[in-house]
């Protein structure tokens, strides 16, 4: 059997219960894939864009729902070596990508030398968009997962001073008819590890510039200490993160200070002298 069968069985066998069923859930519940879509899947190069992908294949291979994907990696300005990684296991793994060049990397470390990161993704988007638009998809598929949310959520909390999550999906405010989604949010990541594990995979963690020049120095990440609360946490209650997860989809608006809504800011008080 070739190296990408396996790959496939495991995701429908070995971890059916933690990947295949929770990836079917998440399109269910959400409602994420819909008769006659045409997705573009992302693809970064990493352990959870790489999956993303190979669900998808699953899902037309087996699905009872006819879409059609393209299986898109931009190219920010990886160098070679990089590059080369990412066009290997999509070989590997039996992926048809399309690469498309851009010159990211470049402007946002122009732009901000000490920290792009925030530019680079604001410009990552955009592209990903204009090039959905060109390949004339109606969704972006991307790879964010169960733990993205809930560390998402926190660094909103701690600050953002703000209750904001990622969702499963969005509408685009500037590319209308795109829709954004996210086919791995109840998957966890460390089933994603433990399955790239499992196949004998590697796959890239972030090969941006702007990370090779300080990878032998510890890097100060707000989400690297979300990670490390919620490991600590979980240390007196193995639950926390599926808690944190769960409030999200239970918030009591009866017992919240404020909320905004279509840029509104509501209060409390709105309502209050109308309940006596």
């Amino acid at each position: 059997m070739e190296k990408y069968r396996e790959i496939e069985k495991s995701i429908i066998k070995k971890y059916r219960k933690e990947i295949w069923s929770k990836f079917i859930k998440a399109l269910k519940e959400y409602h994420l894939i819909e008769e006659n879509d045409s997705i573009m899947v992302c693809i970064s190069g990493g352990k959870d864009s790489f999956l993303l992908a190979k669900c998808i294949q699953e899902l037309i291979r087996h699905g009872q729902i006819p879409f059609q994907a393209h299986y898109v990696v931009m190219n920010p300005g990886y160098n070679k070596i990089n590059l080369e990684y990412i066009k290997n296991n999509a070989k590997l793994l039996n992926i048809p990508i399309e690469i498309f060049n851009t010159d990211i990397f470049e402007v946002a470390t122009t732009l901000n030398p000490e920290n792009p990161c925030y530019m680079c993704a604001r410009m990552r988007r955009g592209h990903l968009y204009n090039k959905a638009k060109e390949l004339g998809c109606n969704k972006i598929a991307l790879g964010h997962h169960f733990n993205d949310v809930i560390e998402t959520t926190l660094m909103s909390m701690l600050y953002g001073a703000e209750i904001k999550t990622m969702l499963p999906k969005i509408h685009s405010d500037n590319f209308e008819g795109v829709d954004l989604i996210r086919p791995l949010y109840l998957i966890k990541e460390e089933v994603i590890i433990a399955w790239s594990k499992y196949n004998n995979l590697t796959f890239l963690n972030c090969a941006c510039q702007f990370t090779e020049k300080i990878a032998n120095k510890e890097v100060d990440s707000k989400r690297n200490e979300m990670k490390e609360l919620i490991k600590y946490l979980k240390t007196k209650n193995k639950d926390i993160d599926h808690n944190i997860f769960k409030s999200l989809d239970n918030i009591n608006l009866n017992c919240v200070l404020g909320y905004h809504k279509d840029k509104i800011r509501h209060s409390f008080l709105e309502d209050y002298d109308k309940e006596n």
